[in-house]
């Protein structure tokens, strides 16, 4: 750690923070508890090349060869830091393009140091055939890991491992009507020129290291805390095992319908924002511990979720009539693997089945101990200072802003998330390139629109109606300006989460005059 960091900053390198983040009622956990913890966060390590490899299918080999550079430079004398810089972009981003901008990282290092460092280290011979030579500088080679632009074939333009000889059109015919594995294969075209998909499971595709993950999850069912538990553990192993889509809605069930655990689980191909389609699912795992004191907060508001959907700004056809099921837990992470590592979410809704969330409900999960590690780094970050309009406003953020934006967290993943029904007949895949922004600007706005209500107050959510604004003075704060420092200059935003935080900010700025008044 270099001299005067913040102790909760581990590294620093290229945009990049990594934090600690502390678990501090694991010592006093039952054995049991702690085995299945065990065994959990085994499972959870296992998928991280399956994550990797879906980024792109050259990743892993490139990643191998970059690490034999590093390893052998770090045992004779010391990393080049710029070779130390482009590794650690590689482990963060678990491929080569970067987590935010989806853009291709580009080397601080020349074409022929790169030569150099491979013949002393014994590796030349990977060079041969040009490929990684070509990833590295070529920048029109793979450039997008996803591509999302209005008017070009989104599959073929993405650099993601989901889809192999196939165009947009392809896809678009192939799953019309729900066949097939949609959410855990890649589909591809033979020499013959037909269609198939590829599963990912146990004697299939990733076989080898789902086996492992079966493995691991057998021996977690043996101290699951809950009959539902056990139920939802033995669903994943059957649908790891035969790759069967409905076996995973019977594991989803299982897993909403388990709300007692103190040591829960998140594990499977489960997000579609890295498929242009929104589509495919990458890979992820938490293991997770409750937290008492935020999961009372969030009970609160799962308790009184018909009365927000009652009061939803939203049409009454597309109100649920009966909200069912939903329940909100905080949680410390304990281990985080594959799309969630180390660039982790804050909050969680699952399932993403509508229907089972219409006759199921859904759980959300808010990381507790992630947020704090995120709230404790930043408070010396200097940036509040330097882009909040007052005084007022800076001080209104240190007195009521680490509780507003738990609160926010808690409404768009429990209330968000879970609110509303589509029309009959319409799902969010129909929404393509534009479904992960739209649902995830969807939940930020009904966040946002119940924040400032009084209702807040009388649930003891809130200290007063107050302080729901020093949540506003941060979105926007985020949504128009903070935000884009992760964004390389002249590059666009294309993560779902930071696109629905821009295109709200900025229709907040235009259409509010002078009352958005930090700018």
């Amino acid at each position: 750690m270099s001299q005067g960091m913040n102790n909760m900053i581990v590294d620093r390198f290229a945009d990049i923070r990594i934090l600690r983040y502390e678990v501090s009622s694991f010592a006093t956990l039952p054995l049991r508890d702690k085995m299945l913890l065990y065994y959990l966060s085994e499972a959870a390590l296992w998928g991280r090349d399956i994550f990797t490899h879906q980024n792109d299918e050259d990743a892993i080999r490139l990643r191998t060869f970059f690490e034999r550079l590093y390893v052998y430079q770090r045992e004779h004398g010391g990393v080049v830091p710029e070779l130390a810089t482009y590794v650690k972009c590689l482990w963060f981003a678990s491929g080569f393009h970067h987590h935010y901008s989806n853009d291709k990282f580009e080397p601080k290092f020349k074409k022929e140091q790169l030569v150099e460092w491979a013949e002393e280290a014994g590796e030349a011979g990977e060079l041969r055939d040009g490929l990684i030579e070509r990833i590295v500088f070529d920048t029109g080679y793979k450039k997008k890991k996803v591509l999302l632009e209005d008017g070009k074939d989104v599959v073929e333009g993405s650099s993601v491992n989901f889809y192999r000889g196939v165009s947009q059109s392809e896809v678009e015919a192939f799953y019309a009507g729900g066949n097939g594995h949609p959410l855990n294969s890649r589909l591809v075209k033979g020499a013959d020129g037909e269609l198939r998909e590829e599963v990912w499971k146990s004697g299939g595709e990733y076989g080898v290291l789902i086996d492992k993950i079966v493995e691991n999850l057998k021996s977690a069912a043996e101290y699951a805390s809950t009959a539902e538990q056990k139920s939802a553990i033995e669903y994943l192993v059957e649908y790891y095992t035969t790759g069967d889509p409905k076996t995973f809605d019977k594991h989803s069930i299982a897993w909403v319908q388990d709300k007692n655990s103190t040591v829960d689980f998140i594990n499977g191909f489960i997000e579609v924002y890295n498929d242009p389609m929104g589509l495919k699912g990458t890979w992820e795992s938490i293991v997770e511990l409750q937290d008492a004191e935020m999961t009372r907060l969030g009970k609160v508001i799962a308790e009184n979720a018909q009365w927000f959907e009652d009061r939803s700004p939203v049409a009454q056809d597309y109100r649920k009539p009966v909200v069912k099921g939903v329940s909100m837990t905080a949680i410390d992470a304990v281990m985080l693997g594959g799309d969630c590592y180390p660039a982790t979410p804050i909050g969680v809704n699952l399932p993403n089945a509508d229907w089972i969330r219409e006759q199921y409900g859904s759980k959300s999960i808010l990381l507790g101990n992630i947020t704090k590690a995120y709230d404790k780094a930043s408070a010396s970050s200097g940036s509040l200072d330097e882009f909040a309009a007052t005084k007022e406003e800076v001080e209104r953020s240190r007195r009521y802003g680490s509780v507003a934006d738990d609160l926010h967290t808690l409404l768009h993943e429990c209330l968000g998330h879970g609110s509303g029904r589509m029309r009959e007949g319409v799902t969010l895949e129909m929404l393509k390139n534009y479904g992960s922004t739209i649902e995830e600007a969807r939940a930020d706005l009904y966040a946002l629109y119940f924040m400032a209500d009084e209702r807040m107050v009388e649930l003891s959510l809130l200290p007063t109606v107050d302080a729901a604004w020093a949540h506003y003075d941060s979105y926007l704060r985020s949504g128009i300006i903070v935000q884009l420092a992760r964004i390389q200059r002249g590059k666009c935003i294309e993560e779902a989460h930071m696109r629905n935080r821009a295109l709200i900010s900025r229709w907040v700025l235009e259409h509010g005059g002078d009352a958005v008044c930090f700018i």
